[in-house]
């Protein structure tokens, strides 16, 4: 088999999946209902932005103690993210720090991805998180759980609701730009802003968890690093699960 004809098959696979992906979406009334109702409002937000719609560059920027998901975007890997919208997430379970074990309520904390578009879901449409993540698996304990979505129906035992309107919103641009070809879409979720109030905060309650302590300091380099500059680092990891730039 010649390298030519192998790679004409690879793509051929490659565009039946993107293409079976696209009629399993849009077979679902609910994204249908939300595409119509949010895509020209999203590509106006963008347009104001001097951002391109559909983006292929998009990321989700999530904060417990503020209740906030930012979106952001970009036009090309050279340039910087611009911050597009900011949404209310409408309820969190737990407390502040990583989820560390089945069943602990726990919001995750660090750096995700979207791994899967769920147009059927009991909360009206869902985006799931890879939880656990490598760094996860390393740290954590016993049966580590897993089903971290963004979704609809506001109630949550470790996920990120939105309201059944924001997560149309939410899914709509997320799928516009993973059908525009970006696959993994990051999400990173923080405890709170890593400014001086944030950090006043997590050093006042929680001074005697240093385990915290620590791992937020990991979450803080990447953060710092996307303020100064608007851009992402690389996700990297030590062997025992820290987060290394």
């Amino acid at each position: 088999m010649s390298i030519a004809f192998l790679f004409l098959c690879l793509s051929g696979f490659a565009q039946s999946d993107a293409d079976n992906f696209r009629r399993t979406q849009f077979s679902s009334s609910r994204v249908s209902d939300a595409w119509k109702k949010y895509n020209d409002t999203l590509a106006w937000e963008f347009k104001k932005k001097n951002l391109q719609y559909p983006s292929k560059d998009i990321f989700l920027r999530v904060f417990k103690s503020q209740n906030e998901m930012e979106l952001w975007a970009r036009n090309n890997e050279a340039g910087e993210y611009k911050l597009v919208k900011t949404y209310r997430i409408c309820a969190l379970s737990g407390s502040l720090g990583p989820k560390r074990t089945r069943g602990d309520r726990q919001v995750p904390e660090g750096y995700y991805f979207i791994d899967e578009f769920n147009p059927n879901s009991e909360y009206y449409l869902s985006l799931l998180l890879n939880y656990p993540n490598f760094s996860d698996r390393q740290r954590g304990v016993n049966d580590l759980g897993g089903d971290i979505y963004i979704h609809g129906g506001c109630v949550t035992i470790g996920c990120m609701p939105m309201t059944n309107e924001g997560i149309m919103e939410i899914y709509t641009v997320c799928l516009s730009a993973r059908l525009n070809g970006e696959v993994n879409i990051p999400v990173h979720i923080f405890p709170t802003r890593f400014n001086r109030t944030g950090i006043s905060y997590l050093s006042h309650e929680f001074a005697k968890d240093v385990d915290k302590q620590n791992f937020w300091a990991e979450l803080k380099t990447g953060y710092d690093y996307f303020e100064k500059y608007h851009k992402l680092l690389p996700v990297m990891y030590s062997p025992d699960g820290k987060y290394v730039n």
